[in-house]
């Protein structure tokens, strides 16, 4: 529990991420398959009465929950009808759960669920941006941090493919013109967020502006951007026509050595953007690289940057989603506590090349 003084948010972590999915078998195989995930819990006894089928995955500090709805008007129904399969909600692990509640709530945050303890985990949800929930996470000392109320374990197959990824490093959201300031104030007030790093990115005659939240403990970071209406209409307006509203364009995961996770997930038939061959010339000229070979990082289209503390290195897997927006990434941070300031350019240049290439999604 929280003593009375002390900062509810001070230790929070993200403990599990809940996509709402329209066909779950096929979510649970894409996720075993590709990214090296195993199934170790679901709700198959209670999901009638749930109105939802629910299969909780794992692989070391990562834990994606996969949500379908079977009753109509069941919030992952509801959402799945608007924006196809996404993150409905980012949970958040916190010491006490019902003081984290509390104070978010006495800061502005709108209530969802209130606190109720179930199979030893206190759970309480509040909103988060857009239509994307925060649920806080508390579980007593006896309680494994992968156990989630409802949820029994099963046994799951092995997975496919060993991925190397480790954790979640951070979510990127796409918001609605205007809604940025409002956003990043909504964080800093009612949860406590810090901004630590900003950046207006131009790629062509589009521009948009990206603000970065992290949580205190630095374990909870939401990279933030909005579409610059002084310039001509591009991906993130694309992306939010196609998503009908803010929402969570791309989760990172964290891998310990980036250039064995991307050979194997290739192997296992995870398709990445490509890195322009000019890049690495470029690359060459304003960057000493520490960890891995140019050489290698061009044969796998992994980009790289650095901030004070470090270097990182970042890849984007093409997007599998039927509208062409949820996609994921895979980074690996040597030092660096932030991003850079020439991969999130880079990244929305390969974006943009993608899209062209792929013509409109219908």
């Amino acid at each position: 529990m929280t003593s009375e003084h002390e900062d509810p948010f001070h230790h929070m972590a993200v403990d599990h991420v809940e996509l709402y999915v329209a066909d779950l078998a096929s979510s649970v195989e894409w996720f075993t398959d590709h990214y090296g995930l195993t199934a170790h819990a679901d709700n198959a006894q209670e999901a009638a009465r749930a109105g939802a089928r629910s299969v909780a995955l794992h692989r070391a500090n990562i834990r994606v929950v996969l949500t379908q709805g079977l009753a109509d008007d069941h919030p992952s129904a509801v959402y799945v009808a608007q924006h196809g399969d996404g993150v409905g909600n980012i949970a958040l692990h916190v010491p006490d759960a019902t003081a984290a509640y509390e104070e978010a709530v006495r800061r502005g945050a709108q209530p969802c669920e209130r606190p109720a303890t179930r199979d030893g985990v206190v759970t309480a949800s509040i909103t988060g941006f857009a239509d994307v929930s925060h649920r806080f996470v508390e579980r007593s000392a006896d309680i494994a941090d992968d156990v989630l109320p409802g949820l029994r374990p099963v046994t799951g197959r092995a997975p496919a493919l060993d991925s190397g990824l480790a954790a979640i490093d951070h979510f990127a959201v796409c918001l609605e013109a205007g809604m940025l300031e409002a956003t990043v104030d909504y964080y800093e007030r009612a949860l406590g967020f810090d901004m630590v790093f900003e950046e207006l990115i131009v790629v062509g005659a589009q521009s948009m502006i990206s603000k970065v939240v992290q949580s205190t403990s630095g374990a909870v970071t939401l990279t933030l951007i909005e579409p610059d209406l002084s310039r001509q209409a591009g991906q993130i307006d694309e992306f939010i026509k196609r998503h009908d509203g803010s929402g969570v364009q791309h989760i990172a995961f964290n891998s310990a050595d980036i250039a064995r996770s991307v050979s194997t997930m290739k192997a296992g038939g995870v398709s990445f953007l490509h890195t322009p061959g000019a890049y690495y010339e470029l690359l060459e000229e304003r960057l000493t690289v520490r960890r891995h070979p140019i050489g290698d990082l061009r044969a796998h289209d992994i980009l790289m940057d650095e901030d004070h503390d470090g270097q990182l290195f970042q890849i984007f897997a093409k997007s599998v989603h039927p509208r062409g927006t949820l996609f994921m990434e895979v980074i690996e941070r040597a030092g660096a506590r932030t991003f850079g300031s020439g991969n999130i350019k880079a990244l929305y240049e390969a974006v943009e090349l993608q899209r062209q290439q792929d013509g409109p999604v219908t």
